[in-house]
């Protein structure tokens, strides 16, 4: 290999790398299949990592105020989980049904799907605003909330208030994964963060002519970022040059459209209440063996959860590729991408898992040094991760069903797989076989593996061909 050759490889490297976060239109329908997913790929991972900045950069600002903000703000995020929940689930319906018309090179009927989905999650926001307004201190009370807490509720009435902005950050962002547009969702959590870093210290601790605000400008930052973020969204959806534009005439309301997207909604909202119930459980276990174990259990937890962001960005895009070759008719290349995509998963948490295996203490002990604490932390990385391999297939496999619009497959496999399977395995072996915490690890791992597994058999059938969106 000549020296030219060799130093041009990083240079194509960087300028794939600076087209896939600059993001022009492409049909991914034909070509390369690596290089759809990388395309695809890159901006969902970095937009996934935005999305976690929020919590960590409240969490990190709010702490500052005391232990009841903290309390107001955790009980307040239990409660919001429903909404995202929704969101979650409207986001997976619009990603499938706008890759599905993308697919087929119906750009009119994408954008028209898009409004629609657009009415759905303003009809639910409208909903829970007003029963967040009214009865926040009632909300609060009931999650078991101290007076002193309970006098916070002003937090609570704007964040449940102003859902409508959380609801149109993950439903508009679907709808720019559907139809290939992942640099656009990926932008939009950059604005409304960078605006959410500066806001949450100045309207908390107030600057200038600001006063101090303490846990309401929190609450005020938040939203506000968020909002600035849906009107960068609205922006290239009404103004943009993307494959979704709308226009007056797509604002008709659509009664089947709207059928079928709460008919997959339903399916995604399940999952993502099903997932976040099991892991409620799982803690309720853990809890059983004192403070430390539970410590270390969510250190271990977050570590895990934070490395398998880009992981679930590869998901993400097989989601779209799915979608988008199902509508072009072109269903053996939607699998062969899925395939792939699962892959450089694998390669990427097989990795990973390794380094856990390798380096668990010293990660661990980044966050705490005391040493019970260490222990368990060190038990949840080298335990679950052993799971890894086949967790990455399972999970761009599951979301590969539900871009095809077939939410029911892995609501079904979350069903047994989480309640039916992990739940009461980890009960067993860390009570009955008195294993204590590893035994909690031991089902987490055990219960991905199985339900990867199944997603994979039940892929191969190739039923999510013939879905209907």
């Amino acid at each position: 290999m000549t020296q030219r050759a060799q130093s041009s490889r990083p240079n194509n490297y960087f300028k794939l790398l600076k087209e896939a976060i600059t993001g022009e239109e492409k049909d991914y329908t034909t070509g390369s299949i690596n290089y759809a997913i990388f395309m695809l790929s890159v901006p969902m991972i970095l937009e996934m990592v935005m999305e976690s900045l929020f919590a960590v950069v409240d969490v990190f600002f709010v702490g500052k105020l005391g232990v009841e903000a903290v309390a107001t703000v955790g009980l307040t995020e239990s409660v919001i989980t429903l909404v995202y929940s929704v969101a979650m689930g409207l986001s997976m319906a619009a990603t499938a049904m706008v890759a599905r018309r993308t697919g087929e090179k119906n750009a009119d009927e994408a954008s028209h799907t898009a409004v629609q989905a657009i009415y759905a999650g303003l009809f639910i926001s409208a909903i829970v605003s007003v029963v967040g307004i009214v009865f926040a201190q009632d909300i609060l009370k009931l999650m078991g909330a101290s007076e002193t807490v309970v006098a916070n509720y002003r937090y609570t009435q704007i964040v449940l208030g102003s859902n409508i902005v959380i609801m149109l950050l993950f439903l508009i962002n679907g709808i720019f994964r559907g139809a290939g547009d992942a640099s656009i969702a990926m932008r939009s959590l950059w604005v409304a963060n960078i605006l959410n870093i500066i806001l949450c210290p100045t309207l908390i601790n107030g600057f200038g002519p600001i006063p101090a605000m303490g846990l309401t400008g929190a609450a005020l930052a938040t939203t506000i970022g968020r909002g600035v973020g849906v009107l960068y969204q609205c922006f290239h959806l009404f103004r943009g040059k993307g494959k979704i534009r709308i226009l007056a005439k797509h604002f008709a309301l659509d009664v089947s459209i709207l059928g079928s997207l709460f008919r997959i909604a339903a399916g995604g909202t399940a999952q993502f209440l099903i997932n976040s119930a099991s892991w409620i459980f799982l803690m309720r276990i853990i809890s059983k063996f004192g403070d430390d174990a539970l410590a270390g259990y969510t250190i271990g937890i977050r570590v895990i959860i934070f490395t398998l962001l880009p992981a679930f960005g590869m998901a993400n895009a097989a989601a779209t590729l799915v979608g988008q070759n199902l509508g072009a008719q072109e269903p053996e290349r939607a699998e062969r991408s899925v395939w792939k995509a699962a892959l450089y998963n694998m390669i990427f948490l097989g990795v990973v898992s390794v380094i856990f295996f390798i380096a668990a203490d010293p990660i661990i002990r980044i966050f705490t040094s005391k040493p019970d604490v260490v222990e368990y932390g060190v038990q949840c990385l080298r335990y679950v991760c052993l799971g890894y391999v086949f967790y990455a297939y399972g999970m761009v496999l599951i979301q590969s069903f539900n871009g095809a619009g077939d939410t029911k497959t892995p609501t079904i496999l979350n069903i047994f797989g989480f309640w039916m399977f992990q739940i009461p395995l980890a009960y067993t072996l860390a009570i009955i076989f008195e294993l204590g915490p590893k035994g909690v690890f031991w089902a987490i791992s055990i219960a991905e593996s199985v339900i990867a597994v199944a997603a994979i058999l039940l892929f191969r059938r190739g039923k999510w061909k013939q879905v209907k969106v």
